[in-house]
């Protein structure tokens, strides 16, 4: 069958490299839901989650399903988001830690006769070994057919500040004090904790019409970011899914006025995974979010008006560096 658009993250990443384990239970539940077996992803959850006397859900780009009955309609209803009359799951890499189990996968959707390629990342919080609490599920909004460029913040922030650099380690957090952390981005200190061969990329759709042959573009990229970050937008990670080779790290933006006033940036959920090569440096970083995208929002087709969604996450201005600690041991 022809492929209408292609993904790159199973070709980029899939391999022994990256082994999966087909029996834990994210794979099951997603592979469930790609054959329509809507009792077998059932019976991954309860009704409700083990603490804390909460609905178990699953959180996707175009809603949140919570419960049962929640999970069941997004089982039935995920062909036909999609537009689809069959889908199949090809694993890329997965990464279980720190109680949580995360696959990064393309879907191979049937549309018209044609397969549509859509690379997906899923976070399952488990209940046991064998359970789920609750799945959120990324992928780049234009794949899903009518969906606008905002996904509103999945956490609440406890701080409108970036997150501490010392609950990363090794290359990961070289990386984002040399993002977030300094009063300007440093590239230099960002492309030292980067390996030469280091495939970027996987998640936009743009990533799929082309080969990954290094870091010859990455320096353009963080001389670029080096424009606003960090004085239009903040990353604030709200989750840590770390094995020891692959993070992966859930986030929200927070935005200044500068942020608005300049880039018509917007508070919006977004996930990343930093892979660590032999060397201790990164060999791989996939990034999924709608950042640039903010101008093609029609706020008419949305249950929040742009005014509200302005006001989460919102700072006057980042401190240089922002954070509670001394900024100047970061760098």
């Amino acid at each position: 069958m022809k492929i209408r658009r292609r993904s790159s993250l199973v070709r980029f990443f899939a391999g022994a490299q990256h082994p999966v384990d087909t029996a834990s239970p994210e794979y099951c539940f997603m592979k469930a839901v790609c054959d329509g077996d809507t009792e077998q992803v059932l019976s991954l959850f309860r009704d409700k989650k083990l603490f804390g006397n909460k609905k178990s859900a699953v959180d996707t780009p175009y809603g949140r399903f919570e419960g049962l009955s929640g999970i069941r309609e997004f089982s039935q209803g995920f062909l036909t988001r999609f537009n689809a009359v069959s889908a199949f799951m090809v694993p890329a890499v997965q990464t279980i830690a720190n109680g949580r189990a995360v696959l990064e996968f393309d879907v191979n959707f049937e549309v018209d006769k044609e397969i549509e390629q859509v690379p997906m990342i899923l976070v399952g919080d488990l209940r046991t070994k064998q359970t789920l609490d609750e799945v959120r599920i990324y992928c780049h909004h234009t794949y899903v057919p009518g969906l606008q460029a905002y996904r509103r913040p999945i956490f609440k922030s406890a701080y409108l500040e970036m997150g501490d650099p010392d609950l990363l380690t090794g290359a990961v957090r070289e990386y984002y004090a040399g993002l977030h952390h300094v009063p300007a981005v440093d590239v230099e200190r960002i492309l030292k904790c980067i390996s030469p061969s280091c495939k970027f990329g996987g998640y936009a759709p743009s990533d799929g019409e082309r080969d990954n042959d290094g870091t010859e573009d990455l320096r353009a990229f963080y001389e670029s970011a080096a424009t606003y970050i960090p004085r239009c937008v903040a990353m604030r990670y709200e989750t840590i899914t770390d094995n020891g080779k692959t993070c992966v790290l859930e986030w929200v933006h927070v935005i200044s006025q500068a942020g608005q006033a300049e880039r018509d940036r917007i508070a919006i959920s977004g996930i990343a995974a930093y892979e660590r090569g032999e060397d201790g440096l990164l060999c791989g970083i996939r990034i999924c979010d709608y950042a640039g995208y903010e101008q093609t929002i029609d706020w008419n087709q949305l249950d929040i008006t742009k005014d509200e969604a302005q006001r989460i996450n919102y700072v006057d201005t980042f401190p240089s560096g922002c954070g509670c600690k001394n900024q100047e041991e970061l760098i």
